[in-house]
């Protein structure tokens, strides 16, 4: 029997929640998937002038590594005042931090106005953008988990996962937009300035929506006992209780990450340079494929939330971690075609079987721990295996085509990520039938003790 915390809400409610949290990730994944795109495009000419080609193309690429690096210190922040103040106003901050630095960075002076100053300056706001993405993940499909039916708790936290493709989908968009209609020479000296500057506008509008929404009402009632239960005593910070009580859970949830993060980087950010360079395709193509393909990716998330809370996120996860692997050598076979049939058919395969892994991500991490520290938890198990995973992706792939001047290293390299994916699922246990407010504040609760708490339905 369903307890009050989590009993199904309002339908309009429920859609209002996922609306604000499905926007504002759309957002933030907007500003950080710009970067990624102009660091592959246009960001090698700008601030690294002096360089080879493929030497500046890696270096843009390690300054698009840095927002990873700072994303584990937003992911410890954000999840400590998360799980002690609440999701909705830590993910109020993160938006402001990740909009107010992609608006600056279209502000940038360029190498060729300032010198060594300016990539400095855009290291910098790349961490900033970092640190915020850090902490928006977990808080976004968190209080979306929270709030929703736990008998379709797949479905929904599946939407907000659809903001990474919605993100990719709008930021690649418009730079194809701007690439079809502007000059080479326009578009490298301001055009690409223009993507960066609307964020301030898209913030306002994510601000707007993310405000009208409720806390999460499984953590107002965990918030309540904890204070009734410990009135007078300190509480053990939520990072010591997630290492104490669910290490395990983090390592599983790092090793899920791997092939996750490290596949979709390859296939949508690593993919430009890699059909521009090696397979003849211009820039425009390949921005157009990446959108087409981001489209269906959209659309399959929430088919495969919907399906991992009818068969389990094991299941579904296994899958596209499975399936991810097996794809990249055809993956890299049609892409050396240079057709644009073809390019579009590799990148749509490959996000399809992605979304198998991401879209059940969501639910599954939140499974995982009490409410009391689940923000640190989801957070610290997802963020920290981005700097393993997602942050050195395109630079890895980059340099082994740059030394091997093939593939297949490339495909083997995603592959071996996907083993170590397999293994990490394989260990962990289905979370599918937890009650989010059984372990609402249970601190006492160990990683082994996870097996119980499964037979427990709501």
């Amino acid at each position: 029997m369903s307890s009050p915390a989590t009993a199904p809400p309002a339908p309009s409610s429920l859609k209002r929640i996922v609306a604000a949290s499905l926007i504002g990730t759309t957002i933030e994944w907007y500003d950080f998937f710009l970067y990624g795109s102009a660091a592959a495009l246009v960001f090698n000419k700008l601030f690294f002038p002096d360089s080879d080609p493929l030497v500046g193309t890696l270096l843009s690429f390690l300054t698009y590594a840095v927002g990873f690096a700072a994303r584990p210190l937003g992911a410890l922040v954000f999840g400590h005042y998360g799980d002690r103040l609440g999701r909705k106003k830590l993910l109020v901050l993160s938006l402001v931090l990740m909009g107010g630095a992609t608006f600056a960075i279209g502000l940038l002076p360029t190498h060729a106005t300032i010198g060594s100053a300016a990539p400095v300056l855009l290291t910098v706001l790349r961490l900033v953008q970092g640190f915020a993405l850090g902490g928006e993940w977990g808080g976004a499909v968190l209080l979306v988990s929270e709030h929703g039916d736990a008998r379709r708790r797949g479905f929904w936290a599946s939407w907000p996962q659809t903001g990474a493709p919605a993100g990719q989908l709008l930021a690649t968009g418009v730079l194809s937009l701007l690439t079809a209609v502007l000059s080479d020479d326009a578009f490298g000296t301001w055009g690409w300035r223009i993507p960066f500057l609307l964020s301030g506008v898209l913030v306002l509008v994510g601000l707007w929506i993310r405000l009208s929404v409720d806390e999460s009402p499984v953590f107002k009632e965990a918030l309540e006992r904890a204070e009734a239960r410990r009135a007078g005593a300190s509480e053990r910070l939520p990072l010591v209780s997630v290492l104490r009580h669910h290490w395990r859970d983090v390592l599983v949830a790092m090793g899920a990450r791997m092939a996750e993060n490290i596949s979709y980087y390859v296939i949508t950010a690593f993919i430009l340079v890699y059909a521009t360079t090696s397979a003849g395709v211009s820039k425009q193509t390949a921005l157009n494929a990446v959108l087409i393909g981001s489209a269906v990716h959209f659309a399959v998330i929430p088919a495969w939330g919907a399906l991992s809370d009818r068969v389990g996120r094991r299941p579904v996860y296994l899958v596209g971690a499975a399936g991810v692997g097996l794809w990249m050598f055809p993956f890299f076979a049609l892409v050396d075609t240079g057709s644009f049939g073809y390019l579009i058919l590799a990148v749509t395969v490959g996000l399809v079987l992605h979304g198998a892994m991401y879209a059940p991500q969501a639910a599954f991490f939140a499974e995982m721990f009490a409410t009391r520290m689940r923000y640190s938890g989801a957070s610290i198990g997802a963020q920290f295996a981005s700097v393993a995973a997602g942050a050195p992706a395109p630079l890895i792939a980059t340099a082994l085509l740059s030394d091997y001047g093939s593939s297949t290293p490339i495909a083997l390299y995603v592959i071996a990520a996907a083993v170590l994916t397999l293994v990490a699922v394989a260990l962990a246990r289905e979370t599918r039938h937890r009650d989010l407010a059984r372990v609402a504040d249970d601190d006492a609760e160990p990683a082994d003790a996870a097996p119980a708490a499964e037979a427990r339905t709501v």
